[in-house]
């Protein structure tokens, strides 16, 4: 999925929040982000891995966090 596919799907689903990031990502404001692996971003597994696949791209470094249980 393309860059633009993908801010579409966010924008369809009013997923400003994600969008937020993006934009983020693309100034150079966002670094880094920490995520609960087993969560994710998104409940959208595939939407999910889409767009930290876009974060990463843009720079962004992920840091993925175990549960603790």
């Amino acid at each position: 999925m393309m860059k633009q596919d993908i801010l579409d799907e966010l924008k369809k689903q009013n997923l400003d929040d994600i969008l937020e990031l993006i934009e983020d990502a693309e100034s150079g404001d966002l670094e880094e982000l920490e995520v609960v692996h087993s969560v994710g971003l998104l409940y959208d597994r595939t939407l999910n891995k889409q767009v930290i696949d876009l974060l990463k791209e843009l720079g962004v470094t992920i840091i993925n966090i175990k549960d603790e249980e």
